[in-house]
Parts: C-alpha cells; sequence; structure tokens
C-alpha cells in the first residue's frame, strides 16, 4: 500500500476452530456424548477457500469428577472455558459441538473471560426450550435444563462459578428464539430478568428474518461481540430427529441457515455452540448434516467489501 494512504485491507478471515465438548451427564440420554465424535467422523465441516475449519480436541469429563451428573457438568465446563478462551486469545474463532446444552455454560464463560476486558457479551440462544431452570424449579433434574440460568448468575454454586463468580450475560444482552417447550418456572425467572423471548408463535407470525434482526439488535447494543448457541432440537424433528428432546413445530434448517448467513465475516460474532446432537436417534445422517449446513452458513465464500 502506498506511504500515506488512507486504504484499509479486510483483515483475513478467521480460523474456525471446533472444539468437542462430549457431554452426557447434564441429559436423561447420555448418547448425545458421542455426537462430537460422530459429527468429527462424518466431516460435516468444510473448509472453503476464504475459511479454514480445524478441529483441535474433543473435551470429556475427567475420571475424578464422574460421581456426580453436577460433578462431571463443571468439570468438563472448566475445561471447556478454558479451551475456548485459548482460542479466542490465539485470533480464532471457536465453534464448540457437544453434547448435550449443560456445555454451554463452559462454552460462553470462556467467551465471556475472553471479552471482560472489553465489555459484555451478547448471545443468541436458539431452543426449542428456555433451558433456564435451576434445581428449585426444575421437574426432572436435568442440568440440560439449567445452563443459561446458570450463565446468568442463578442457580447451583457449582454451575455458577466456572471460571469466576461473577454472571457471565445481563439478561438485557440475551434473547432466545424458537421457544414452544418450557415450564412455569423458568419463565417466570426469564420475565423478571426481562430476557426477550421470541417464541415459535412470534417467528410464524413475523417471519425468522424479522427476529433474527431483532434479535441482533438486542445483542450487539452496547456488548464488546456477540455469540449464537443453537440446540439442534430448535429445528423440526420431522426433518432432523437426532436430538434428545425433540419438539414437533420448530424452525426449518434452511431458513435457520439464511438467517445465519448474515453473520459471515462480521467481526462482532466471536463464537458460535452446536449442541444435542445425538446419533443414535438421527436417520440417514440428517441432523448431521443440518449442523454441517449451519456452520457453512456462517463461512465466506468471498471476500468481504471494503
Amino acid at each position: 500500500m502506498p506511504a500515506g494512504s488512507t486504504m484499509t485491507r479486510t483483515p483475513p478471515p478467521r480460523n474456525i476452530v471446533v472444539i468437542g465438548a462430549a457431554s452426557g451427564a447434564g441429559a436423561p440420554d447420555p448418547g448425545c456424548a458421542k455426537g462430537p465424535d460422530a459429527l468429527r467422523r462424518y466431516r460435516v465441516f468444510h473448509d472453503t477457500p476464504l475459511q479454514h475449519v480445524e478441529w483441535d480436541a474433543i473435551l470429556r469429563v475427567p475420571r475424578d469428577a464422574q460421581d456426580t451428573p453436577l460433578h462431571a457438568v463443571a468439570a468438563l465446563g472448566a475445561r471447556l472455558a478454558a479451551e475456548v478462551e485459548a482460542v479466542l486469545q490465539a485470533g480464532n474463532f471457536p465453534l464448540v459441538v457437544g453434547g448435550d446444552h449443560s456445555c454451554a455454560i463452559g462454552t460462553w464463560s470462556g467467551v465471556h473471560r475472553a471479552l471482560a476486558d472489553r465489555g459484555p457479551l451478547g448471545l443468541i440462544w436458539i431452543d426449542a426450550h428456555m433451558d433456564s431452570h435451576t434445581f428449585a424449579t426444575t421437574p426432572s433434574g436435568q442440568i440440560h435444563g439449567m445452563p443459561l440460568a446458570a450463565l446468568l448468575g442463578h442457580g447451583e454454586a457449582a454451575l455458577t462459578a466456572i471460571d469466576g463468580p461473577e454472571a457471565k450475560l445481563r439478561p438485557e444482552h440475551v434473547c432466545l428464539i424458537g421457544v414452544r417447550s418450557y415450564e412455569a418456572g423458568e419463565a417466570a425467572l426469564l420475565h423478571r430478568l426481562g430476557v426477550r423471548v421470541f417464541d415459535m408463535e412470534e417467528i410464524r407470525r413475523r417471519g425468522l428474518a424479522a427476529v433474527f434482526d431483532a434479535a441482533l439488535a438486542i445483542v450487539r447494543n452496547d456488548t464488546a461481540g456477540f455469540g449464537v448457541s443453537v440446540d439442534l432440537d430448535a429445528l423440526d424433528p420431522e426433518e432432523e430427529p437426532g436430538v434428545t428432546t425433540p419438539v414437533p413445530g420448530g424452525l426449518r434448517c434452511g431458513e435457520l441457515a439464511a438467517a445465519l448467513s448474515h453473520l459471515r465475516s462480521d467481526p462482532a460474532f466471536v463464537a458460535m455452540e452446536i449442541v444435542e446432537y445425538n446419533p443414535r436417534r438421527d436417520r440417514g445422517h440428517a441432523t448431521a448434516d443440518a449442523a454441517g449446513a449451519l456452520v457453512d452458513a456462517i463461512t465466506p465464500l468471498k471476500p468481504a467489501p471494503r
């Protein structure tokens, strides 16, 4: 570039580094712990000429923490938080692949830590469920129904204190998309905190594109960056059955991929998570292929405009 020029070059795309989180202790069917290994074996995540996608480790519960689900989730979450933070600090884009959704406590705790000096974290939570129970409200006792509450600073100390005792998310920077199955206790918590919930009824009325734009406005406002957590049970199980807790009437993979494609090359988009793939319940790799399509949607195909 000539001396004195005011032109700036578009920074090169960040490598996508895939981190497996073989978490099954937080769910009623531990088969989702095999999800990361299956997705790596199926090779559903692809390089493009402008984006390198590489697998990092698949993290597993340490042997000395397997006595209770709570210990297992907390131990794996601490390892995952450290790995995610390291990937971000190396200038790369972490893509966490679960495993049950309890791994989200580790994922977003690590992102929070990496961004802490710059500002708060925004998060779009795409899920059929609210995942905002505590042990005081849960009817099932399953920890995969608690991660969002824990990230907001509510619930068992072993979960809320992963990678630090502070809340990792502020309610005004969080929103949920695709909700259609929940209990009164978790809905009351989110309502009290003021977290925005875009349920399937609203999505059908307004369209996913409009809802996603509104969600982006929430997570971009006064934040240092934002992430997206996708539970594959947000998708309609008629098309994608390979999840632990399917709920009819969900999103279509194509429309969600179209919405996510608007995040390509967005420097404020700092991390993504795809969870709850259960290979034992899949049909012809349909749900695995859907996970790959969602990652393809965020992968740049051509240089961003200057």
